[in-house]
């Protein structure tokens, strides 16, 4: 019981350490970065990045519509009996080749 009171204890006073040097360090790199660039073309890069996306929501919509649509049109009922009459042949076909 000691022990695992002691592991817990030790284990709590390392993670503190490494808590409290990274906090006396500080971690401003980014800020020196962001504020060299202005406001306007901070509000391009976001424009831009938005149209990207729209773009890239609007090909993903348009590549699940065309699956849709290739899966309905493989589901006609015409299909599907050729399908069924091919698997028949099939099978018919390896067992012959099995034996």
């Amino acid at each position: 019981m000691y022990r695992f009171l002691f592991s817990i204890v030790l284990s709590a006073f390392l993670l503190s350490a490494n808590c409290a040097i990274a906090q006396q360090e500080g971690g401003g790199g980014g800020e020196s970065k962001a504020a060299g660039t202005s406001m306007k073309s901070k509000r391009k890069q976001r424009k831009e990045d938005r149209r990207e996306a729209r773009e890239a929501r609007k090909r993903k919509r348009a590549e699940q519509k065309a699956i849709k649509v290739h899966h309905k049109r493989i589901q006609t009922k015409d299909v599907q009996k050729r399908m069924k009459k091919n698997r028949r042949r099939d099978r018919k076909n390896n067992t012959k080749s099995l034996t």
